[in-house]
């Protein structure tokens, strides 16, 4: 495993200090790249970074700070190009929840402890070495675009060929294909970015490949009783709901498909 970039911020001194001391005695290999006593500052570095191609793999990052707390810098670096994997660390065990709800890669309780590090250290290098293939199919580098998968601590590599679609259900993410589902920890919005035009949305909760729309329809609702408009995807012949305001879209695309 190649040495883990790491940034830290957090607005209590002592807490900085325990964090590096702990760093420089973990078994994963990894580099302080940057601190902050402050999440101003720390923000518009990460920006610079992510315009620049040079963004940490790892944020450790306190919750509660003065002006903008770890929870809202949190959801602004969702606009980054490549965000780091986040991992809050704080005395408040009570927003672990709203932590994962941003999709954190994990999170720590003061005092941090050497073997807890480690284990999210371990955690965050697998997360970063699986996101490699993710970029390159993204950025269209590799030879055939592929999307990578963490299914029960193996990976795998699935061409965007296959996906028909991802669908959001609760707090993840579906990744259907012809003969098999994939759950996922993304957003649907970072998932959207991921793939490019080769998606469309359909709905707030459903990206579907343009190949994959055979038909689009009104069909009955049966939560209401109504009518609303669905799509068809082949080959496993399922209906997606399709927003309203999103319909047009959806038709522009099949008809430009041929």
């Amino acid at each position: 495993m190649s040495s883990l970039k790491i940034a830290i911020i957090d607005d209590e001194p002592l807490a900085r200090m325990r964090i590096k001391s702990l760093l420089s005695q973990a078994s994963v290999p990894n580099e302080l790249v940057a601190e902050f006593g402050e999440s101003v500052t720390g923000l518009l570095w990460l920006q610079e970074q992510d315009q620049a191609g040079r963004s940490p793999d790892m944020l450790l990052l306190d919750i509660q700070m003065p002006g903008l707390d770890g929870m809202v810098l949190a959801a602004r670096l969702r606009d980054l190009k490549q965000p780091p994997a986040v991992v809050f660390v704080t005395a408040h065990a009570e927003h672990a929840l709203r932590a994962f709800d941003l999709a954190a890669a994990d999170y720590l309780t003061k005092p941090v402890r050497l073997e807890r590090l480690n284990a999210t250290l371990d955690r965050v290098g697998k997360l970063v070495a699986a996101r490699q293939p993710e970029l390159a199919a993204s950025d269209g580098s590799g030879d055939e675009d592929l999307f990578l998968v963490q299914d029960r601590g193996r990976l795998e590599r699935i061409p965007l060929a296959q996906i028909l679609y991802f669908k959001a259900e609760q707090k993840y993410v579906t990744l259907r294909t012809a003969d098999q589902s994939h759950v996922l920890a993304d957003s649907l919005t970072d998932l959207e970015n991921k793939v490019g035009d080769r998606f469309i949305r359909v709905h707030r909760n459903a990206l579907v490949s343009r190949h994959a729309m055979k038909a689009l329809e009104r069909r009955a609702d049966d939560a209401d009783g109504g009518e609303t408009w669905a799509v068809q995807v082949v080959p496993t012949m399922e209906w997606l709901s399709v927003s309203r305001r999103q319909v047009t879209a959806v038709r522009e695309a099949m008809a430009a498909q041929g």
